[in-house]
Order: structure tokens, then sequence, then C-alpha cells
């Protein structure tokens, strides 16, 4: 079984799995990272979203093979140290979570977005196509809105 060795939170890690194994898949059940959760399995839902080298992915759909030698950042890894990122505050502030299930997601997916584009317009903020199953929407506008803010 090959080998594959990349960056995952800031710490190097190495596991044995098929090349075609999905990231996701590698990160909950070799790894025991629970962040990214399993939606659909097909990249549409985002439930899983993450970064591979500060881009937005969705690692039901990266198989491993294609992340050695980068670096992979979960919700886990969001953070620095105990201090908060600015978009997992502003999460806070606007009471965004209702079951939960989707924020990992969505956290990643907005802390993408504010990467590339600080300012985002509500068509930028239009453009994240993850998929909250309370439809708590509304609520994660306004927190995008306070972290772009607050950044």
């Amino acid at each position: 079984m090959p080998s594959y060795t990349f960056t995952l939170n800031g710490k190097r890690v190495t596991v044995e799995a098929p090349a075609d194994m999905p990231l996701l898949w590698v990160l909950r059940d070799l790894l025991h990272v629970t962040g990214p959760k399993y939606g659909c399995g097909v990249g549409a839902c985002r439930a899983c979203t993450s970064h591979l080298d500060g881009d937005e992915i969705q690692p039901c759909v990266v198989p491993v093979a294609d992340c050695a030698d980068r670096e992979v950042t979960t919700i886990e890894g969001l953070a620095d140290g105990d201090r908060l990122h600015p978009v997992q505050r502003a999460w806070l502030d606007c009471d965004v979570a209702q079951c939960g299930f989707c924020q990992p997601g969505q956290i990643m997916a907005t802390a993408a977005l504010l990467k590339k584009t600080p300012r985002p317009t509500d068509a930028d903020i239009d453009r994240i196509e993850n998929v909250c199953r309370c439809g708590t929407y509304s609520r994660i506008r306004e927190a995008i809105k306070k972290a772009a803010a607050n950044g």
C-alpha cells in the first residue's frame, strides 16, 4: 500500500492508503479528524469543505495522492491556538449554527472567500455554494459581513 505525507493543520502526517482514496476518508477514518462532514460524497453539498494549500476543496472528491507534500487545513486547524479565526468569532457572535452539521464547511468556504476577497459583495457571498439544511443563510450572510469588517 502506498504512503502519503502531507501537512495537516500544521503537522506533518504520513498515511498508508490507496492512491484513489478520497481525502475525506483519510481524514476521518485514518487520522480521526471529524470536522469535515460527509454529506453527499460528490462535492455538491460542501459539508466537507477544507483547504488544500490555502484554496477551498471538497475532500470527498480529492484523492489522497493529490495531497502528497501539500498543506491540508480543516476546521480544526483554522484557529491560531486559542485565538479563533475572525470567521469563527463572527459565527459565534451572530449565532449562526442551528444543527451545526454544515458549519465547518460553511466556515472554511467563508475563510477561503475572505482570503481572496477581503470585502465581499452580496454577489461574492452568493457564489458560496455550501448547503445549509436548516436554512440559516441570512445569519451566514450577516456573519460573513461581520468577519469581513473585523478581518
